[in-house]
């Protein structure tokens, strides 16, 4: 599987700068307008159960003021089915949540939690969402999701991140081999695969060379590269070493 690969520009750190003083700026809408203007393909904002990020009226503002797609992660709780349901933004990423953690550690278990999800996942479904599970590349987890009717999955590039950043060359190497697999495994069982947590210019480039990645979501490290060299500079940066590593 080929194609160009997207990018999906999270800005929920946005939103983290502005809560800290507890402003209206800088504004999430502000930045996934210029995020799009840079050549992003779509904006991503994950609604926690405590807001300590985006917030409920982020998500409707993104919603009404992108012109491209928005990507609402989220917890598979009722009240985040609700607020989907009002919303109904082009997709839904379903993450695991816990309140201590300070982001997401791993993946959704999928396959201990199958009968709720399909019944969780169904009316999203009827509502023209396309429906995403936030998982590792364990095949269980994999095939669970094509079992349950997602359209996508995205494998967490996390541990693949951390053990590069430390030095774990070698540990890293049979990481991205597990991702590579799980890819593969994924797209022939008809499921769209995206990645992304943890992804910088540095590490990018292998995660983007998986032909059967169709989409890359990254957050934190382009909002804090935004910091030096500006939001549209910093997206057209890694949309160039995406490109590279694609081709």
């Amino acid at each position: 599987m080929t194609g160009k690969l997207r990018l999906g520009v999270n800005i929920d750190h946005v939103a983290t700068v502005r809560n800290a003083r507890g402003s209206v700026w800088p504004d999430p809408l502000r930045a996934g307008l210029l995020a799009e203007a840079a050549g992003a393909d779509g904006i991503t904002a994950h609604l926690r159960e405590d807001r300590r990020h985006i917030r409920d009226a982020d998500i409707a503002a993104l919603k009404a003021g992108l012109s491209v797609p928005l990507n609402f992660e989220c917890a598979a709780t009722e009240e985040m089915q609700r607020i989907v349901l009002e919303t109904r933004p082009h997709a839904v990423c379903l993450v695991p949540e816990k309140r201590e953690e300070r982001t997401t550690e791993g993946g959704l278990d999928v396959a201990g939690d199958e009968a709720r999800l399909v019944a969780y996942i169904a009316p999203l479904r009827d509502a023209g969402c396309r429906v995403s599970m936030f998982i590792g590349h364990d095949a269980r987890q994999i095939e669970a999701s094509a079992r349950i009717g997602a359209a996508v999955v995205e494998l967490h590039t996390g541990l693949y991140s951390e053990l590069l950043a430390d030095g774990h060359e070698d540990q890293a190497q049979l990481e991205l081999a597990a991702l590579q697999k799980g890819a593969a495994l994924a797209a022939s069982l008809g499921l769209e695969v995206h990645a992304g947590h943890g992804l910088t210019y540095e590490n990018v480039g292998p995660i983007a060379a998986i032909p059967q990645v169709m989409e890359l979501n990254i957050g934190h490290f382009l909002i804090g590269e935004a910091i030096y060299l500006g939001l549209g500079p910093a997206i057209e940066e890694m949309r160039r070493r995406m490109d590279l590593a694609r081709s």
